[in-house]
């Protein structure tokens, strides 16, 4: 799954933007900032409602902001296909969630730089995504951090052992240089800003970043099959 983040679109053209990638991707990633929980301020509802307004494709918001059982169903109100709060800004979860998915749309929980992803896997089957921060959350453009990837590990393992339907995604610096480590790592969905919209053809960064995800995680996937003696499909 690509999800291009509209925070590295330009604002003045955001429709535009958005059309030029629409066809090679699966979601776009919607970054919302409070200036309270992370000290950037972005987008709100005003502006989500007009971007689900000017697309078809579904909606990937993330928000990094505080009290989350407070604004989070408003964004599935919206028409929101995901959304995704922070664990760290969140007293219940689950409850959230639950109300998430009531309210109509996919539920995700996000995990930052600095958090351990151990206190939240006993929770997971109560969300359909789970973001891995592989920077801190708050500003774009951010530099990768590999060791981050050893969440993505741990909670690729806790989601086949338990055999969950979550995706799991990631989300900061992923580029065409650090797109395989993650996939490789268990990662399937993957937002990507700079990389997308830093690119002269959007569209075509989209579909090289799917094609190298594909390839790390085919490999990935064959690698564990040989460990365990099975034969991949």
């Amino acid at each position: 799954m690509i999800a291009p983040s509209l925070l590295s679109a330009d604002f003045a053209r955001l429709a535009e933007d958005m059309d030029k990638v629409a066809a090679d991707v699966d979601w776009l990633h919607v970054d919302v900032m409070d200036n309270h929980f992370v000290p950037n301020l972005t987008l709100g509802p005003p502006v989500v409602k007009s971007i689900k307004a000017a697309t078809n494709v579904p909606l990937d918001c993330h928000l990094m902001i505080e009290d989350p059982d407070r604004w989070a169903v408003g964004y599935a109100e919206l028409g929101a296909y995901n959304v995704t709060f922070h664990a760290e800004a969140a007293a219940d979860p689950v409850a959230i969630a639950k109300d998430l998915r009531a309210a109509g749309s996919k539920a995700g929980l996000a995990i930052d730089r600095d958090t351990p992803v151990e206190d939240y896997l006993d929770i997971l089957p109560a969300f359909d995504t789970v973001l891995i921060m592989t920077i801190k959350a708050g500003f774009g453009g951010q530099a990768f951090i590999p060791g981050l990837l050893d969440k993505v590990r741990a909670v690729r393992r806790h989601i086949d052992s338990g055999h969950l339907d979550i995706r799991l995604e990631v989300d900061g610096g992923i580029a065409m240089d650090t797109i395989e480590a993650a996939a490789e790592a268990g990662a399937d969905a993957f937002v990507a800003g700079t990389a997308v919209y830093g690119a002269a053809d959007p569209a075509a960064a989209c579909r090289k970043l799917r094609a190298l995800a594909e390839g790390a995680r085919s490999r990935g996937l064959t690698s564990a099959a040989t460990a365990t003696g099975a034969v991949p499909g």
